[in-house]
């Protein structure tokens, strides 16, 4: 079913385990994910950019995870990510987005509380989740920028909350978008402490420079959201790469990039595969 971030964050929170969100950077990726959650067993969280999706056309991306979802039964979520523009949010949602993120993170709080608010009033009489951010996550995505990541203040992230019924909080803790040559170091600390205070499903961004070995641990400290997104860019680049070198100019294009699917589908097939956690799901159930 297409459904929203708040249904399936909700079932992840009873179940235990997190879903993955994993960005398309091109139309050609979605189906290949969408396929790979289904065989995984789980749900999924297609995401955008505001660049990526006026490029490909909103209503394009909704149409096809609408279709996809319903004709092989699987829960596909499309979610606007690091939006920071009302206007740009205001057209995934009309378009039939089913999830968005308002960016205010380098705003002052006061602000970022008031554009939130907005945001949510909008989406939500529509029956679209909401997420937000408190702190920033260093690196680049998309061409922007930032130089140092900072990490969230538990206190802001509780008056933020306080103020703004978000369906789920990104959180600075020491991930970077765009890490794809190097590990990252969380402050598990911090995310413990976060946990401890905060109910709504907690999101980690900049999740391809994390070790996979640390998945586990942030599923049992509230991380219900998990994106991926430079480890599709690299590996469906690096497959067309090849692909584009070796061709015959006359080949069909199809069976050029059916090779760099392939690296998405397995990607997103071995992430949801941890994500899902399946021992909790087989001792909850």
């Amino acid at each position: 079913m297409y459904k929203n971030l708040k249904e399936v964050l909700t079932e992840a929170e009873r179940i235990n385990y997190t879903v993955g969100a994993f960005n398309a950077h091109n139309l050609e990726m979605v189906p290949d994910m969408i396929r790979a959650a289904k065989d995984a067993g789980s749900p999924i969280i297609i995401q955008t950019s505001v660049s990526t999706a006026q490029y490909v056309g909103m209503k394009n991306f909704v149409a096809v995870c609408k279709t996809m979802a319903d004709d092989l039964l699987v829960d596909v979520v499309l979610h606007l990510d690091h939006a920071k523009s009302f206007d740009d949010i205001k057209e995934a949602i009309d378009a039939g987005y089913s999830s968005v993120m308002f960016d205010g993170s380098a705003l002052p709080l006061r602000e970022n509380i008031e554009k939130a608010l907005r945001v949510v009033e909008y989406a939500h009489a529509r029956d679209v989740s909401v997420e937000c951010e408190i702190g920033t996550i260093g690196g680049t995505e998309e061409g922007v920028t930032i130089a140092e990541g900072v990490y969230t203040d538990p206190k802001q992230a509780l008056t933020f909350l306080d103020a703004v019924d978000v369906d789920a909080l990104a959180v600075g803790v020491g991930t970077h978008h765009g890490q794809f040559q190097s590990k990252t170091k969380l402050n598990f600390p911090l995310i413990e402490e976060l946990h401890s205070l905060i109910t709504k499903p907690l999101v980690i961004h900049g999740g391809t420079g994390v070790d996979e070995s640390d998945y586990t641990q942030l599923t049992e400290n509230g991380i219900r959201k998990f994106n991926v997104g430079t480890e599709l860019l690299v590996g469906w680049t690096r497959a067309a790469k090849k692909q584009f070198e070796d061709t015959e100019l006359n080949n069909s294009l199809r069976n050029n990039i059916m090779p760099c699917n392939q690296v998405v589908y397995d990607v997103v097939y071995h992430k949801t595969g941890l994500f899902l956690n399946k021992k909790s799901v087989v001792a909850t159930m």
